[in-house]
């Protein structure tokens, strides 16, 4: 009975929990409101407990998670997006061409049927025999040969013309709805990333100041967050020599962007996300990585962990949907999450789902 008047009389903990993020903590908190019903027995079921702030803390990095999931996705459609509108670019200048080429065979085509048309369509027979100059007649009638052999060649290069005209438009009309398609994902994806940040502020609002606090420096630590990760030459033992000049060169770019600020889809000078940040450093190097952490993967010959080197790519969790760049040492430089800075973090982080060596 006095554990049944504690949790009748228990407050529960009130926080500006709204839409998805209300869900999100309602269902948390599930379990055990279940429970308590079933000690309760009949009647009104008591008020539901808050989420912990470890529960809490859980479903925020959860929902980071998810974004940086969302993330990859909309950068491989944002870059889709970008392929198919060169193509509908390019298309619609080859269409604009051929269109003008073929009103040039047009116009020709015309010129030669007036003149045929003013030089009178009477049987050649008889035009010879009125013919004054018997002479001029057949060497006109020689002229009209070659013309009329132009003429078909005229309508032979306008019919071919035509045919391509048409491929060319119709190619034109299929890249558009694939641009269309494109544009509609990264709609989706935008959408979704702004959705799950914004549960996840909500949900970091419903903890006290002392709790997001213990919040931030246990996901620091998680990605390798505090001043000595953030030094850029806080590698166990000191720096690694990279095994080539475009590895160093990689290492020596993202290390000058320690500190930056994550920024989904960003891709620099001044803000990172994970897979922009090893993009980056790479092209500072003069090596062009694809857009996405599923892509950058394929990006070259894959290694095992005991074999890393500085510049290698490290890839992350089972949908390959983080990415860092190692520096030697078990350490990586990579660009965590919203709120984190771009910095160093040990490799064993996070779980490991692979490495890539680039050059």
């Amino acid at each position: 009975m006095a554990a049944h008047r504690r949790s009748a009389h228990r407050k529960p903990k009130q926080g500006p929990l709204g839409g998805p993020a209300a869900r999100t903590a309602a269902g948390l908190a599930l379990a055990g409101a279940a429970t308590a019903g079933s000690v309760t027995g009949a009647g009104a079921a008591p008020a539901e407990p808050a989420p912990t702030a470890a529960q809490v803390r859980a479903e925020v990095d959860r929902l980071y998670h998810d974004a940086e999931v969302a993330t990859e996705k909309y950068n491989g459609a944002k870059e889709a997006a970008a392929t198919a509108t060169r193509a509908v670019d390019a298309l619609t200048d080859e269409a604009a061409r051929r269109t003008a080429r073929l009103n040039t065979a047009r116009h020709a085509l015309g010129s030669l049927a007036t003149a045929q048309y003013r030089g009178g369509a009477l049987d050649p027979a008889l035009q010879l025999a009125l013919s004054s100059d018997p002479d001029a007649f057949l060497r006109r009638a020689s002229y009209l040969d070659r013309a009329g052999d132009r003429q078909s060649g005229l309508l032979s290069g306008i019919r071919r013309q035509v045919s391509q005209l048409t491929r060319v438009k119709a190619r034109a009309d299929q890249e558009t709805e694939r641009l269309a398609a494109r544009r509609a994902e990264l709609r989706e994806h935008r959408t979704a990333i702004r959705a799950k940040l914004a549960d996840a502020r909500r949900l970091l609002d419903t903890l006290t100041a002392d709790e997001r606090a213990a919040h931030e420096r246990s996901a620091d630590a998680r990605h390798g967050g505090g001043p000595a990760r953030a030094d850029r030459s806080a590698v166990p033992g000191g720096p690694v020599a990279a095994p080539g000049s475009r590895a160093a060169q990689a290492v020596d770019f993202a290390r000058g962007a320690i500190g930056k600020p994550y920024v989904w889809g960003a891709t620099g000078p001044n803000a990172f996300d994970c897979s922009g940040l090893t993009q980056a450093a790479w092209k500072a190097a003069g090596v062009s990585l694809p857009r996405t952490t599923y892509t950058q993967i394929n990006a070259g010959p894959r290694i095992a962990r005991s074999e890393l080197a500085p510049g290698d790519l490290v890839f992350f969790y089972s949908g390959i949907s983080h990415v860092g760049l190692y520096i030697g040492g078990g350490q990586m430089i990579h660009a965590p999450r919203p709120g984190a800075p771009v910095r160093i973090a040990p490799v064993d982080d996070m779980p490991f789902a692979g490495a890539t060596r680039v050059a």
